[in-house]
């Protein structure tokens, strides 16, 4: 194999499907999961929802987005700071969706995930602190799941930069 094929080849569509898992989970949490654990607390069913759904869904989560970034990162290779850093026109659409993926990567491990821990009970808080967790990880969701969509149109636009003699 050659190095282009794991680069862009193989690269590619371990980006696009860990991709397809992180968003695909982002919107599940904010479409469905949030609704539907109102409904369960309201007929005292939640805990299945919180000891057991939440959990793995936020493993496959977190995972989706350590492994969805550094597949891109990957991708961009040499030109990682000409995309995050627009040196070059063309890597203008591509630098603007790593910057909005990057936001988002950042909010589930500074914001999202340590306040889910708290409100799942994972670590130690008081019914204040997990208040203020639900709120700090629900906007923070809520901003992912805005960037999601301008991140998608910049990332998929930009398909023309990653084209190498691999995919004539």
């Amino acid at each position: 194999m050659t190095a282009e094929f794991l680069q862009f080849g193989i690269g590619r569509w371990v980006h696009i499907l860990a991709g397809i898992l992180w968003v695909g989970l982002l919107y599940y949490f904010n479409f469905v999961q949030a609704d539907a654990l109102k409904a369960a607390q309201a007929d005292g069913s939640a805990a299945g929802i919180a000891k057991h759904v939440a959990p793995r869904a936020l493993f496959y989560f977190r995972w989706a987005a350590v492994v969805t970034w550094l597949a891109g990162a990957m991708m961009l290779g040499a030109k990682l700071d000409d995309a995050f850093l627009f040196k070059e026109k063309a890597y203008i659409p591509i630098g603007v969706g790593a910057w909005l993926g990057t936001i988002m990567f950042f909010n589930v491990f500074a914001l999202i995930w340590p306040n889910q821990k708290k409100i799942l009970g994972l670590v130690p808080a008081t019914e204040g602190e997990k208040a203020k967790a639900r709120r700090v990880a629900f906007l923070a969701s809520r901003v992912n799941l805005m960037l999601s969509m301008p991140m998608i149109f910049f990332m998929s636009g930009s398909g023309g930069l990653f084209r190498t003699p691999f995919f004539h």
